[in-house]
C-alpha cells in the first residue's frame, strides 16, 4: 500500500496523502508558526524557492526533447499552468493553501482523468521533476525524499497503458 511505503520513509500514513505532506514535518511545538517552519515548503526556502522549482520543472519540459510528448499535452503558453503548479506545490509542501482557496481540493486524479496518462508520460514528468529538483534544491536528502513521494503521486495519475 502506498501509505505504508511512505510511512516507512517518514511520510504520514493518511488516506489523504495526495492532498499534501504538511503533516509530515509538524511537531507538537508551542505555536503554529513554529510548527509550519519545519515543513518542506520552508525547508526548501519558502515562496521564492518553490516558485523556482515549479519554473525549473516547466523549463525542462519546454527545452528537453525527452519531455516532448509531455509538453504536447499541456496548454500553451505555459504561464498559467506554471502558476497553478506553483500554487499546488506550495500547498503540497506545507506552505500557503492558496491553491485550495482558488480551485478547491486538488483532486489530482480526477483533474488528470481527461488526459491519457501513460507510464511513459509519468516517466517524462518524473524526469523533468528530478532535473528541476536537483537544480533548485540544496538539501539532497530532502530532494530525494520529495522525489520518492512525487513518484508515488505520479504513479497514481496513470490511467492508460
Amino acid at each position: 500500500m502506498v501509505g505504508d511505503k511512505l510511512w516507512a520513509i517518514g511520510f504520514p500514513n493518511t488516506a489523504n496523502f495526495f492532498m499534501g505532506i504538511r503533516d509530515l514535518f509538524k511537531t507538537k511545538q508551542k505555536s503554529v508558526n513554529d510548527a509550519t517552519q519545519g515543513t518542506p515548503y520552508y525547508r526548501l526556502g519558502g515562496e521564492e524557492k518553490v516558485r523556482d522549482l515549479a519554473n525549473a520543472f516547466y523549463d525542462v519540459m519546454e527545452s528537453d526533447p525527452i519531455a516532448s510528448e509531455l509538453l504536447k499535452i499541456h496548454p500553451q503558453p505555459l504561464d498559467r499552468i506554471r502558476h497553478v503548479f506553483f500554487l499546488y506545490l506550495s500547498l503540497w509542501l506545507g506552505g500557503p493553501d492558496d491553491f485550495q482557496k482558488q480551485f478547491g481540493h486538488p483532486r489530482l486524479r480526477a483533474r488528470h482523468l481527461p488526459f491519457t496518462v501513460t507510464p511513459a508520460l509519468k516517466d517524462q514528468w518524473m524526469y523533468c521533476m528530478r532535473k528541476a529538483m536537483f537544480k533548485t534544491v540544496e538539501d539532497i536528502a530532502l530532494a530525494q525524499q520529495l522525489l520518492a513521494a512525487l513518484d508515488q503521486l505520479a504513479e497514481h495519475m496513470i490511467n492508460s497503458k
